[in-house]
């Protein structure tokens, strides 16, 4: 369906649904099989839940995001010991190998929504920005209070691909004539960030929309969807799972699916920055590139 012939309203965009295929054949293991699957009509938010949208639902309902209340203590660890904080990427100096994550992600204590980038940061400017540093039950209590929910992940895919079956939602390249289509990381990852609009987040709509009209669905953020991870779009659970540009976590741990590529997938390390691409992400979790989108029946 064309842009032109999308429907805007409070509840979102409106896209139609119908027999669809997710997947991919051509890229990352765990987007196999490609598969045929029916959608219903959806209203879908035509861009992630910003930090000024998050702000007024907190005002509202004074929610606190699992960040700003800290770890669950594990067996013999005392929950006084255990601070409040999130994941906050944290490019190294130079050039690093990229075989461990943890060369570029750091657990910040004070890392939260209100702190992106942990203690000392604040939300100046960043009011159309998507909020980060949210687990899948802030997003889920987020949804509930604006009378929505989280796509499923064959709805989220749907909707991302806006109409098309190429590659990304407007072709084949990934920047045709040279042109950035998506926040994404260009540049020596993760080191060096050579786009001009900087590392980070973007303001939403800051590149142009898909087909359906729908902003960001690549790049900028990755999102929750309401999916459990399974490692072929099927319903069994995935027991091991390789990460990318976001932090592995341990087998045991319940996980998510997120869809979209963020701000930090580099075409020389993480090419996740497209409709069929899929991260697992633990549920108790968050981090400063991850965010979310609600929908709603049509």
């Amino acid at each position: 369906m064309g842009q032109e012939a999308t429907k805007r309203t409070a509840r979102g965009l409106l896209v139609r649904g119908g027999r669809t295929q997710i997947g991919s054949e051509e890229h990352y293991p765990e987007e196999r099989p490609v598969r045929a699957v029916e959608v219903a009509d959806l209203w879908v938010d035509e861009h992630p839940v910003t930090v000024a949208e998050f702000r007024r639902f907190v005002a509202d309902t004074g929610h606190l995001t699992l960040a700003e209340q800290g770890p669950r203590p594990a067996p013999g660890e005392r929950a006084e010991d255990l601070v409040p904080g999130s994941l906050v990427f944290t490019p190294p100096p130079g050039p690093v190998p990229l075989d461990d994550w943890r060369r570029w992600w750091s657990w910040l204590p004070g890392a939260d929504w209100r702190h992106p980038g942990g203690p000392g940061t604040d939300l100046s400017g960043r009011d159309k920005h998507p909020v980060v540093h949210v687990a899948r039950s802030d997003a889920e209590a987020y949804a509930a209070w604006a009378g929505k929910r989280l796509a499923s992940e064959a709805e989220w895919e749907h909707a991302a691909r806006g109409g098309t079956t190429s590659t990304y939602p407007w072709g084949e390249e990934l920047e045709p004539r040279g042109r950035p289509m998506a926040n994404t990381f260009r540049g020596d990852f993760p080191w060096r960030h050579e786009s001009p609009s900087g590392a980070g987040t973007t303001p939403v709509g800051t590149f142009r929309p898909n087909g359906h009209g729908l902003v960001d669905m690549i790049g900028n953020v990755w999102e929750w969807t309401a999916s459990s991870w399974t490692d072929d779009h099927g319903p069994a659970p995935l027991q091991v799972v390789a990460s990318c540009c976001a932090p592995t976590v341990s087998a045991e741990e319940s996980r998510g699916v997120t869809k979209g590529g963020s701000h930090l997938c580099a075409s020389s390390y993480c090419r996740r920055y497209r409709a069929s691409a899929r991260q697992g992400q633990a549920m108790d979790s968050s981090t400063g590139h991850l965010g979310f989108r609600c929908v709603r029946d049509a």
